[in-house]
């Protein structure tokens, strides 16, 4: 009876230690930008997007897919703006295929805005959120002129 209790006891302390463990020994989530841009927090820190040029093609704003950056689906959590952007013109679209270029490359048009959630974390620092889930696909952040493009896996 008492190696029944003693054998208790060291589960009990072995399992408290590995939960305050997980927690001290916790990936750093601190969000620290070397230079202005775009950049999407993945599981595995920050991956910086490319921007791509919005060009209106007969009245339909569109994209030319420039070997757009992958992501796994379970490895994106949220987007990073670090800079000065008019975030009221802000969306979070899925894109689309419109046509071929005469050069041989898609062209993407932008789909219906995806609800983002938009908070302010520092001096010129933003996050950005789907406020639902996103799936499998082509995607872009898009202010103004440019779009930061990309696929999740």
């Amino acid at each position: 009876m008492d190696i029944a209790r003693g054998w208790h006891r060291v589960l009990i302390c072995v399992f408290l230690i590995l939960m305050l463990g997980s927690s001290v020994f916790a990936k750093d989530d601190k969000i620290n930008p070397k230079e202005p841009g775009v950049y999407i927090k993945t599981d595995k820190g920050l991956k910086r997007l490319l921007p791509n040029i919005v060009f209106d093609n007969e009245g339909a704003y569109c994209v030319e897919s420039n070997n757009p950056a992958h992501f796994l689906l379970k490895s994106a959590e949220y987007f990073i703006f670090f800079g000065k952007y008019d975030f009221q013109l802000l969306t979070l679209n899925p894109m689309s295929l419109f046509q071929v270029s005469p050069l041989g490359k898609s062209v993407f048009i932008f789909g219906r805005n995806i609800d983002i959630e938009l908070k302010q974390i520092g001096t010129d620092l933003y996050t950005v959120k789907p406020k639902g889930l996103l799936g499998r696909g082509y995607y872009s952040l898009w202010i103004e002129d440019s779009a930061w493009d990309f696929i999740i896996d």
